[in-house]
């Protein structure tokens, strides 16, 4: 059970969330490699070979070694890709890959945090392109994820300029408690992965998530709750239980529908007015 509501006189908190297989039930990466297949991004072959890496991730997850070898080898295949392409792909099938996998436990957690009064922030080794419009579906705060290196041309070079993996989460959330004023030891963190353990150990409530292995047994061995997800449900089904944060755009937009009412029905008034 979370704790309630934030005290406000007290230092922020926020709850850390890896992505795959914790708060979606794939890989976010590879989820979208037929859609750049149809958009002519990559090739059947290497299609082929992100869905059977999909299935390894899925059947076992991948180790350190193997994670290191999926980087190298989709750090070259990217290499030349339109990154305004990549976006609009990821725009344009958002919903319809994602949606469907959300955990419906992650998507309650994740907004248990948010009417605690704590910030959500997603932490992922997936890119940018892909993470980010997935934290906005989720309303999560921020968004910490691998950059790739882009050239003067708007495309991909195939260099990575930073890899949120392993320790590096850790120090990036170091980093956002810096900035954002968040007491780490007040902080929540969820992840399935071993690879994961330097952002949990960097809380003060870490979570395992349908842990690997090595995480179970790290996380029996210091008592860190261990949670099963299994309900992956459309984030359209859940409401109006989950419900996205409002945000300034949102909130502005409802300002002005809420303007426009309100002056509709005074024109109306009036013209009742006159007419009697």
């Amino acid at each position: 059970m979370l704790r309630g509501v934030e005290n406000h006189s007290l230092p922020r908190a926020a709850a850390f969330f890896d992505l795959d297989k914790t708060v979606i039930a794939k890989s976010s990466t590879l989820t979208f490699s037929k859609s750049f297949y149809q958009g002519g991004l990559i090739n059947r072959r290497a299609a082929l070979r992100t869905a059977y890496a999909q299935f390894v991730f899925l059947a076992g997850g991948l180790d350190h070694d193997q994670m290191e070898r999926m980087r190298e080898y989709l750090s070259a295949l990217c290499r030349g890709w339109n990154v305004q392409q990549v976006r609009e792909i990821v725009a344009e099938t958002l919903h319809d890959l994602i949606d469907p996998i959300i955990y419906d436990e992650a998507a309650s957690l994740i907004e248990e945090h948010h009417m605690a009064g704590r910030d959500v922030v997603i932490v992922s080794t997936s890119g940018a392109e892909v993470v980010e419009p997935i934290g906005e579906l989720l309303g999560a705060d921020r968004v910490v994820a691998t950059r790739m290196v882009v050239g003067e041309d708007g495309c991909f070079t195939g260099e990575v300029e930073y890899y949120a993996y392993g320790p590096t989460k850790a120090e990036a959330i170091r980093e956002l408690a810096a900035s954002e004023g968040y007491d780490l030891d007040r902080c929540y963190a969820y992840s399935d992965s071993a690879t994961d353990l330097p952002m949990l150990r960097a809380v003060g409530h870490p979570h395992a998530v349908n842990p690997d292995r090595a995480l179970r047994r790290e996380a029996l061995a210091h008592g860190w709750p261990v949670l099963e997800f299994r309900r992956p449900v459309p984030l359209k089904k859940r409401l109006p239980t989950f419900s996205v944060p409002p945000r300034p755009a949102l909130v502005a937009a409802a300002a002005i529908g809420a303007a426009a009412a309100t002056a509709g029905l005074v024109w109306y008034a009036s013209r009742r007015r006159a007419t009697a």
